[in-house]
């Protein structure tokens, strides 16, 4: 597979290249683009889309309460009028995990420090933590940009270390703009101490990320590389290039349409997974903490899209019959 997309943001043009490849998460998650970018400007338009029946009549008859999820946090919102459709424990601080990565790619835009910059893998990028595996071997060099990619695709953990690494200030003044961001954003029950997730000490609720997707609509770029479903890498100092997959399996499915993804595992965070997707022409934003089987994020999104399609289904029945028994 190969292909090339371009796109204006902000004013400037994005040019990102895509190659199928094969890559684990350095997380161990399930199983990534040469882009040119300039600092987060605004937001693009948003497209318009008319779902038959409100949020808040899902919300109210659809009795989300009884649907049956694994995750032990779930929150499903409707993103063009805010409604909470489903909200269990959204706002219970747990670990992130990887779901850490979105806000580390936010501080590494908003420094707009040169993408195209070279950046080495060292021993400090090591996981020392959880002993996570990563395929970037130390001493291989990349740009600035690739990193961000494979971070965010793959959830590479290396990457993310050596992008805080190389902020100005290095890794302390980098969890610092970390941390100021949340609050900026008013995400007040998020703190972060590192840039990969690795740390269970990195803690939000469903809804603080909720919010973070909402500041995310000023960050397509943020959008693209982490749905990219395939990517290439190149280490310019073995000169060999490197093939990764993404690791949410709905970025390459036809049945779905993921605008914006993030995976996650550690052993305190359990399996997470944050997404915006479009179900039956309704953009929605899906957070799901703490499940703790590798797949049940997944099982539990399409459980969602079951629920959500025939709570509609439902809704419309019963105003049809109301409308046809007061003719």
């Amino acid at each position: 597979m190969y292909f090339r997309v371009l796109a204006v943001w902000g004013g400037i043009g994005i040019t990102a290249l895509a190659v199928a490849g094969d890559s684990q998460d350095a997380n161990n998650e399930q199983p990534q683009d040469e882009v040119v970018v300039a600092a987060p400007a605004a937001p693009p338009a948003v497209p318009s889309f008319s779902p038959a029946v409100p949020a808040s009549a899902i919300a109210v008859r659809g009795r989300p309460e009884q649907v049956r999820l694994r995750s032990s946090v779930a929150l499903v919102r409707d993103q063009s009028d805010g409604v909470l459709m489903l909200a269990h424990s959204i706002d219970e601080q747990r670990p992130i995990a990887s779901i850490t990565k979105l806000m580390t790619a936010i501080v590494v835009l908003d420094a707009a420090q040169p993408f195209d910059e070279s950046i080495e893998i060292t021993a400090a990028d090591r996981d020392r933590l959880k002993g996570s595996r990563s395929r970037l071997p130390i001493g291989s060099v990349f740009t600035r940009r690739e990193l961000l990619h494979v971070a965010l695709a793959a959830s590479d953990n290396r990457a993310a270390s050596a992008l805080a690494r190389s902020y100005p200030g290095g890794q302390a003044q980098f969890v610092r703009a970390m941390n100021d961001k949340a609050q900026q954003f008013g995400m007040t029950k998020t703190r972060f101490v590192e840039a990969t997730g690795l740390d269970r000490r990195n803690v939000s609720t469903a809804r603080d990320l909720a919010q973070l997707v909402t500041e995310l609509e000023r960050y397509p770029i943020v959008r693209m590389l982490s749905t990219t479903a395939d990517l290439t890498i190149h280490d310019q100092r073995h000169r060999v290039s490197m093939n990764f997959y993404n690791t949410n399996p709905y970025v390459r499915s036809p049945n779905w349409r993921v605008d914006l993804s993030k995976t996650g595992y550690i052993s305190e965070a359990g399996n997470c997974l944050l997404m915006t997707s479009v179900i039956n022409n309704r953009p929605v934003t899906v957070v799901l903490l703490n499940a703790w089987g590798k797949m049940s994020p997944y099982g539990d999104s399409a459980r969602i899209r079951d629920w959500l399609t025939r709570t509609e289904r439902q809704i419309e029945k019963q105003s049809q019959q109301v409308a046809h028994a007061s003719l």
